[in-house]
């Protein structure tokens, strides 16, 4: 069944970054599930993919579905309480990529805003100062464009949709969220002028622009401190490519 996790991961541009006896990195596609489905357990995910294979499994950590990037897996339940630990009490950096709509007229700062689930709507969350949740994200501006933007992003807590809600709240939401930004795919003739396709245009990106770009971590049985890259899908390279050519300060 192996065969059918690799094809699976290489056909949405992702791959396996790390495996040994403790430990089993992935770079996440888009568009795939970590966990089951709540509701329609036919939806493909990663955590049934890799019990067909290695029996027992155990989740880390998760990213929302549109997102791509590095998914944390333990092998054993030692090595899965050592890792939660370490996640619970922050000493796991996880830094995200994100292209952002709008401008910032600082290069780095901090998002401290309490988040809470939006009573009016299922997996939504919303900014709440009196009921919310303590939430903390730091972010830098990586490249500028004319009226978009690369950011990193790095959560200090674990809250749903946290980077999301926290860019959204301070006039940055990320392209094609459907959840706190417009929710369109990115089209070149969006930002090239005179744009003349021969056939009706696709978007180069349809999906919310965020990806998990890295996870810092002590291994759990070597002790070493681990670093997992995942370089960028072609879908958030195409946009940048697109911006860097046609919306270049």
């Amino acid at each position: 069944m192996r065969w059918k996790l690799e094809h699976i991961l290489k056909k949405g541009g992702g791959g396996i970054l790390l495996e040994d006896d403790a430990v089993l990195a992935i770079n996440k596609p888009t568009g795939l599930l970590v966990l089951p489905d709540r509701y329609d357990h036919t939806l493909l995910n990663l955590y049934d993919l890799l019990k067909e294979i290695f029996g027992t499994i155990f989740v880390v950590h998760r990213i929302d579905r549109e997102t791509s990037g590095v998914v944390l897996f333990a092998k054993t339940a030692e090595a899965h309480a050592q890792l939660s630990t370490a996640f619970e009490q922050r000493q796991v950096e996880k830094k995200y990529r994100a292209i952002v709509a709008g401008t910032s007229h600082t290069d780095s700062d901090s998002i401290i805003l309490p988040i809470i689930e939006n009573e009016h709507g299922i997996r939504k969350m919303k900014i709440d100062t009196k009921k919310g949740k303590e939430s903390r994200t730091d972010y830098a501006v990586m490249e500028r464009f004319d009226g978009y933007i690369l950011v990193e992003a790095r959560p200090h807590t674990g809250r749903t949709h946290q980077i999301r809600v926290h860019l959204s709240a301070i006039g940055l939401p990320i392209l094609a969220d459907s959840l706190y930004g417009d929710g369109r795919g990115f089209f070149l003739s969006a930002i090239k002028r005179n744009y003349q396709g021969k056939e009706e245009e696709q978007p180069l990106l349809r999906r919310t622009a965020l990806h998990a770009f890295s996870l810092s971590f002590s291994h759990p049985v070597t002790r070493e401190n681990i670093v997992i890259e995942a370089p960028l899908p072609k879908d958030m390279e195409a946009v940048l490519k697109a911006l860097r050519k046609y919306k270049t300060r």
